[in-house]
């Protein structure tokens, strides 16, 4: 049923390795609302950065604390400091950002796209402030870096795996696959525009490669509520799910329970989530991934080197540009069918070769 893929030589403009991504990014990030996190010089920073969470807020073991990772490395080989702020309340964004380019700071970086409508008053109130964006750009805006994740391919090679792993006959310690079913699942945060996006095109990755697969689908309703991702993984896997992935951020972990008390396996994202939520490595056969700790280095270093107008304007994080990848769980490293590494190479040099049109764009569909 899976396609045969062959290895291709890719030109990276990112390098990811799976040891170096968010192995310890959730020790660099308070569980306090704003917290300062000084490099080596332990005197005043040359460069002040900060950054506002996303609705997730820090400690989510994938994309927030993946962006605080890169602010970490800056502050280690830079004349940088960094403060996180951490706001899980959408309406309170426009005030947070205004409140925050007022303290000075030289780049204020806001995870997500939920950030997108109050940056665009904000960038224009305060246009001296250097801006950094994730998830989206603010069109016109010269003091914005803007960037783009590519996560409907991100969500694609997610897909792959799942579709190939449900027809496979594989087991590890207590979990199995069932390949005499090709069911497989999909829990989402918030049912929002940029989560169906991955959920449309998880849903593509499955098909490009197991027509005959089932993808079941649907939302915690939250970011943050691990129990509500794990009732919606539970009712997939009593469904016939024996792969299940998450677009919830810090909910997810509740998929990984589900999971794992259901003798079934589960796929992370953003990060290698096999580190960080170790306790579920057993399950966790891989993640699909994106070097987001890459891109907030690149943009404090610019801003460090008074560079900033480099990195204005709309960024990408792609598979062709190597910022986007699927790693093996650590508990799976050499174990896994030879057809899941075929195919995802196969299916990355399509993209390289604008060989796959998905539906949803990274943000939306």
């Amino acid at each position: 049923m899976a396609r045969k893929g062959t290895g291709v030589n890719r030109g990276k403009r990112f390098e990811m390795d799976r040891r170096t991504i968010l192995a310890t990014g959730a020790a660099a990030v308070s569980s306090v609302s704003i917290a300062g996190c000084l490099g080596e010089d332990e005197g005043s920073a040359g460069t002040e950065v900060a950054i506002i969470s996303s609705p997730a807020g820090f400690d989510d073991n994938a994309f927030n604390d993946n962006a605080v990772e890169g602010l970490e490395a800056a502050a280690n080989d830079f004349d940088l400091e960094y403060t996180t702020i951490e706001e899980t309340e959408e309406a309170q964004y426009e005030s947070t950002q205004a409140d925050t380019a007022e303290s000075g700071y030289d780049l204020i970086i806001c995870v997500g796209d939920n950030h997108t409508d109050a940056m665009e008053t904000n960038a224009a109130e305060y246009p001296d402030q250097n801006w950094m964006l994730i998830n989206n750009m603010i069109d016109g805006a010269d003091n914005v870096s803007g960037w783009i994740e590519m996560n409907n391919e991100m969500s694609f090679l997610a897909g792959v795996v799942a579709g190939v792993m449900t027809d496979e006959e594989f087991a590890h310690e207590d979990s199995e696959t069932d390949p005499d079913e090709s069911i497989v699942g999909f829990v989402g945060g918030e049912d929002i525009p940029l989560i169906n996006a991955f959920e449309q095109s998880y849903i593509e990755g499955v098909e490009w490669v197991n027509d005959d697969a089932e993808v079941l689908t649907g939302y915690a309703g939250s970011f943050s509520d691990t129990g509500a991702a794990n009732d919606v993984a539970e009712s997939q896997i009593d469904d016939g799910a024996d792969i299940v992935w998450h677009a919830a951020s810090a909910a997810g972990a509740g998929a990984f329970s589900a999971a794992q008390d259901n003798d079934r396996f589960a796929l992370g994202v953003d990060v290698d989530q096999s580190v960080t939520e170790d306790q579920y490595q057993d399950v966790i056969l891989g993640s699909a991934v994106k070097a987001l700790d890459e891109a907030t280095y690149q943009v404090s270093e610019a801003v460090v080197n008074d560079d900033f107008e480099s990195v204005v304007g709309e960024q990408n994080l792609s598979i062709e540009q190597g910022g986007i990848d699927f790693v093996v769980g650590q508990s799976f490293e050499g174990e896994l069918p030879a057809a899941v590494g075929e195919n995802l190479e196969e299916a990355k040099g399509a993209f390289e070769n604008d060989e796959i049109e998905l539906t949803c764009g990274p943000t939306s569909c």
